[in-house]
């Protein structure tokens, strides 16, 4: 199966799953709709804007989260970024970014599928970054390190999340730790 056919399949599963609300629906629907307008919507190379993967690294046990200060917008986000042609699906991206960008070995991604999805734009020459986010679990010895990617690396507690970060962060966390049970 090709990353093409997987994001169709991990599109449509997201936004028929029960518990979604309208607005992920919608935007489910916005991210179909944009890959059947642009067969090349996955890759960077599309300019009308493209699908990214991203991962926030969790550590449920501590209560923290491991976010990146992110070298050119500046903000501290979950890991994450363009898929690349080796991608075999969506979620095995997700994994390689943050494990690119945090330096950590061992994650594992937290079941049950993306978490959320969230469309935002970008400086040109693109227009919009189509994220679908995953939460991926960090091992009881995670040593994270400082990718070219970042200025920064850093554990937050989950309280501290909305000091630092853009609500799109605060609403994947809240679903991570939602489907975490917590």
């Amino acid at each position: 199966m090709s990353l093409y056919d997987d994001a169709i399949l991990v599109l449509k599963g997201y936004e028929s799953s029960e518990g979604r609300d309208e607005e992920q629906r919608a935007l489910g629907q916005s991210y179909l709709d944009h890959l059947a307008a642009h067969p090349d919507g996955l890759w960077k190379s599309c300019h009308a804007g493209h699908v990214t993967a991203s991962a926030l690294v969790i550590d449920p046990p501590r209560g923290r989260v491991l976010l990146t200060l992110h070298r050119k917008l500046r903000m501290w986000l979950q890991m994450g970024g363009h898929c690349e042609p080796g991608d075999p699906a969506l979620a095995a991206a997700a994994l390689r970014e943050a494990r690119e960008e945090s330096g950590v070995e061992g994650l594992s991604l937290l079941p049950g599928g993306p978490l959320r999805l969230d469309r935002h734009p970008i400086p040109a020459p693109c227009h919009w970054h189509y994220d679908v986010q995953y939460a991926v679990l960090a091992p009881p010895d995670a040593l994270h390190t400082v990718s070219d990617e970042s200025l920064d690396v850093r554990w937050f507690g989950y309280g501290e999340v909305a000091e630092v970060a853009d609500d799109s962060v605060v609403r994947l966390l809240g679903a991570a730790r939602e489907r975490l049970g917590e």
